[in-house]
């Protein structure tokens, strides 16, 4: 922020708006707490900050569940978005408006500006057939669709022919082209841009389908009520109408003062819409573009992505009644790397709920309130008695700001929160090489003592205050427990540990597993030719053992092919596998998997294979890992 302005500078956030087909869950609400934490952060730099959040609550997914469920769409998604919201207020994100989809003046602006683009020949009229997914609500052709399925989310599309709008989306790529070239911000990850001009922008777009006729539970297209508006025409402007824009040239005092958006924090599986279709509305409408879409990666459960069907999902108010609110809020956001997807499960909830909350900052507080008190009767002063180890505490202390900066400067937030815990952690050093109970016991070394205990509340404190934007209640409390030299009477218990045992059951009967007997009959089985019978000596030359990958990457000009590095024991192989189709680079890191490890060594695409990592087909020819069905170190002997 200028130092010679007299007015803030501005920061308008928004995240994605979330799809009202059902309950969001720990992934969808890491989004929410991830771009509170950022407004947070950008508040307590002097920032004059606008955040907005919501709900997307039209297309054809909406309407096919409202019928299921027997009530009309409407009713449907006033549940939902009183779900959704409720969750985003349970996490204490402190957006400024949430927005539905629904609301009239949004509504009635969407009207608006899908009429001004037709006007301005943007809009034209015509049919499409084509392949259309459901859940996605977008249109194919043949040739984008994978193996006959929708490229974005894997599902089958059906055939569909209707009259429709469409707009001209290749009069503005070239623009578009110049703009993320000229912005290398624009688009973070720099994954994410590559991915945009490469698959997308550089091959050609096609005119883009931006109205149905075969559903109706969407805003009317006003001059031809028969279509309504395409669903991420809709939803994509709500970053606009909902902070006041108005298409007729008369926009509120809030969009003129916000827009355009400091950033959009979206998830990676719609950056496309946000980084193509986006920008290019917004060139249509003569409006400037966001100035960064940060696509971040996601939070899996276990070993995949969280699905109902998969029936693995975890929802944050579960969480939050074993955990508490802030202990769910450092996990999702400590745990999330920057460009990596990042996993939940509840074991590794438990172990961070023991080791770095409860242990590293919530017995730091707790002995460093009790030791003031015990010795001092909670007041404390700097008594000057300094040695070399209080000017590496005073160091650590000073630089942590500067470091939490630079990371949230690039939007790394996870790193920002491990750069505050490393302060932590350092006062918890200072302790045992201080040993205050040891000063304690002898009359001479009392104000030395009492500079000790100084220094401690005055470093955990400084923590404290950074930690406000990731942890806001724990901070408040940290602090409203160090005062200026002055502690509470009793500390005040800020994380209990969790047995693990006692967390499995209480999720046991959150969600029961069925039992294997019950299940047996069900589900398909499939039977294919047998080979021939080898001997037990055949099977003993094979050398099975589980492997973690710790990289992988696609192999270069093969539509196949990705490349794991594949952590075996103390040794690291390179294995090539043709699972291209199923798995991204990203996805396999991480995973435990089942290895070939002594199979001959052999190029594939010139690239050196040194084993094979096992992995199922179903009866579609989809392909799954085989992993362990617990955590096992990698080098395990599969016997």
């Amino acid at each position: 922020m200028c130092s010679n302005c007299k007015e803030k500078e501005k920061y308008y956030i928004t995240t994605a708006i979330a799809y009202t087909s059902g309950k969001p869950h720990i992934g969808n609400t890491y989004e929410f707490v991830l771009a509170d934490a950022i407004a947070r952060y950008k508040r307590s730099k002097g920032y004059d900050v606008y955040f907005q959040t919501g709900t997307d609550e039209h297309g054809q997914k909406i309407e096919l569940k409202a019928e299921e469920a027997g009530v009309t769409p409407k009713e449907f998604v006033d549940k939902v978005a009183a779900e959704v919201k409720g969750i985003a207020d349970m996490m204490n994100t402190s957006y400024d408006h949430f927005i539905r989809t629904t609301d009239t003046y949004h509504e009635e602006q969407v009207q608006k500006i899908f009429k001004k683009l037709y006007e301005k020949g943007d809009i034209y009229k015509g049919y499409y057939e084509g392949m259309y997914c459901t859940p996605c609500e977008s249109f194919f052709t043949e040739s984008q669709l994978v193996d006959g399925k929708c490229p974005d989310c894997g599902r089958p599309c059906t055939p569909a022919k209707e009259e429709a709008y469409f707009f001209k989306m290749s009069k503005y790529a070239d623009r578009l082209i110049q703009h993320i070239n000229e912005h290398p911000e624009f688009i973070q990850p720099v994954a994410r841009k590559n991915e945009m001009m490469n698959n997308f922008l550089l091959p050609g777009l096609q005119d883009l389908c931006v109205s149905r006729t075969s559903f109706k539970w969407g805003i009317p297209v006003d001059f031809d009520p028969k279509h309504v508006v395409y669903v991420w025409l809709d939803a994509l402007t709500n970053y606009i109408t909902g902070i006041g824009y108005n298409a007729d040239g008369e926009s509120q005092d809030l969009f003129n003062k916000n827009w355009p958006a400091d950033l959009h924090l979206i998830g990676k599986d719609i950056i496309r819409f946000h980084t193509i279709y986006w920008p290019i509305f917004l060139m249509a409408l003569d409006l400037p573009l966001p100035k960064q879409v940060f696509g971040h990666p996601w939070l899996l459960q276990g070993d995949g992505k969280m699905s109902k069907s998969k029936g693995n999902v975890i929802y944050a108010d579960e969480l939050v009644d074993m955990f508490g609110v802030d202990a769910v809020r450092y996990f999702v956001l400590h745990e999330m790397p920057f460009d990596n997807d990042g996993v939940i499960t509840w074991e590794l909830m438990v172990e961070r709920m023991n080791s770095d909350l409860a242990n590293t900052l919530g017995n730091l507080v707790n002995r460093t309130v009790s030791m003031t008190n015990k010795y001092f009767g909670g007041t404390v002063a700097d008594k000057g008695v300094r040695e070399e180890v209080d000017d590496d505490l005073k160091a650590v202390t000073e630089e942590t700001e500067g470091k939490v900066d630079a990371k949230m400067d690039h939007l790394r937030v996870a790193d920002a929160i491990t750069e505050i815990f490393n302060l932590f952690k350092r006062c918890n050093k200072y302790i045992d090489e201080t040993m205050p109970w040891a000063l304690a016991k002898e009359e001479d070394k009392k104000d030395r003592l009492e500079t000790v205990l100084f220094n401690l509340i005055t470093s955990i404190s400084e923590g404290a205050r950074l930690l406000a934007p990731y942890m806001p209640e724990t901070s408040e409390k940290i602090l409203a427990q160090l005062g200026e030299g002055h502690v509470t009477e009793k500390p005040e218990i800020l994380f209990a540990r969790r047995d693990l045992k006692e967390v499995m059951e209480e999720v046991e009967k959150l969600h029961p597993v069925q039992k294997e007997e019950e299940t047996k009959e069900e589900g398909p089985v499939i039977d294919i030719e047998a080979k021939p019978e080898i001997s037990y000596e055949d099977f003993m030359k094979m050398q099975f053992q589980v492997g973690e990958i710790i990289k992988c990457e696609e192999v270069p000009k093969s539509k196949k092919l990705l490349c794991s590095q594949v952590k075996i024991g103390s040794q690291v192989k390179q294995i090539v596998s043709g699972i291209k189709k199923w798995y991204t680079p990203e996805e396999m890191v991480g995973k435990k998997v089942m290895v070939l490890v002594n199979l001959k060594p052999a190029k594939l695409a010139g690239v050196l294979s040194e084993g094979m990592i096992l992995c199922a087909e179903d009866e579609k020819g989809d392909i799954v890992l085989m992993q362990p069905e617990k955590d096992v170190p990698a080098g395990a002997e599969i016997c």
